[in-house]
């Protein structure tokens, strides 16, 4: 019965990202960027009790990546569009659709790319290649909830514009698939002093120090998420230059 747990749990990711992409169309943003954190709730601890328990099945790592198709993939791209769509343009396809909206589709689109390619390249066992589709889910979702929720803000007048989301939308559909290499957040016992334990270490700062400034100036706590996760792209990219700076 315990090897059916995890797959339970993986269920329960799936659920919550379905259940966001129809908030969506009903524009609660707010209740489907909650529902794709439990999404990443559930997404920890199917892997985690997957662990503890040695229940380990091919039908568990296809529906794994399946779910996160939805919750992260498909979710963030609605999220994006629902954010865009309405938005002054000339390309007009359908009453509120138009061209510079549907550009958030992009992410969807790689984020089955770069599962796909997760789950068939072996370099990727203790840390990435290119932006997790967490990561990228979690920057939309983010930004999205904070522009409901601060509509008077500068991201909010960015995101209402026609030229932000777009390019937010294809930043992110490259780096989805990108040959960046990206540090795991996970920490290993016994795990050496190297690069990716430093790197490690200043993203956990940072986040504190992003913690700290989003308190002490009383802004929405979504912020804290967006800021964290660009940092960690940004902390990524650098390392990367300095590694290629050396050769």
């Amino acid at each position: 019965m315990k090897r059916y747990i995890p797959d339970f749990i993986t269920s329960l990711n799936l659920l919550c990202g379905t259940l966001g992409v129809i908030f969506t169309f009903y524009e609660r943003l707010d209740i489907a960027f909650f529902l794709m954190l439990a999404s990443a709730v559930f997404d920890f601890l199917d892997g985690f009790s997957a662990r503890l328990l040695g229940a380990y099945s091919d039908l568990g790592k296809e529906l794994d990546s399946l779910s996160d198709l939805v919750s992260f993939g498909v979710l963030p791209a609605m999220i994006l569009f629902r954010l865009t769509a309405g938005n002054a343009c000339c390309c007009v396809i359908y009453e509120d659709i138009n061209l510079w909206s549907l550009f958030p589709v992009l992410i969807a689109v790689f984020s089955g790319i770069r599962l796909a390619k997760f789950n068939t390249d072996q370099r990727q066992t203790s840390s990435f290649i290119g932006l997790p589709t967490p990561a990228c889910a979690m920057i939309c979702g983010s930004l999205a909830y904070f522009v409901s929720r601060e509509p008077e803000s500068f991201l909010a007048s960015w995101a209402a514009g026609p030229v932000f989301i777009p390019t937010l939308s294809a930043v992110l559909s490259f780096l989805l698939i990108c040959e960046l290499p990206m540090f795991s957040m996970k920490i290993h016992r016994n795990e050496p002093k190297n690069m990716t334990f430093r790197l490690r270490i200043a993203f956990f700062a940072a986040v504190a120090a992003i913690v700290v400034i989003v308190l002490s100036l009383r802004l929405n706590w979504s912020l804290t998420v967006l800021l964290s996760f660009v940092a960690y792209i940004l902390l990524n990219a650098v390392a990367a230059i300095a590694k290629l700076a050396k050769k």
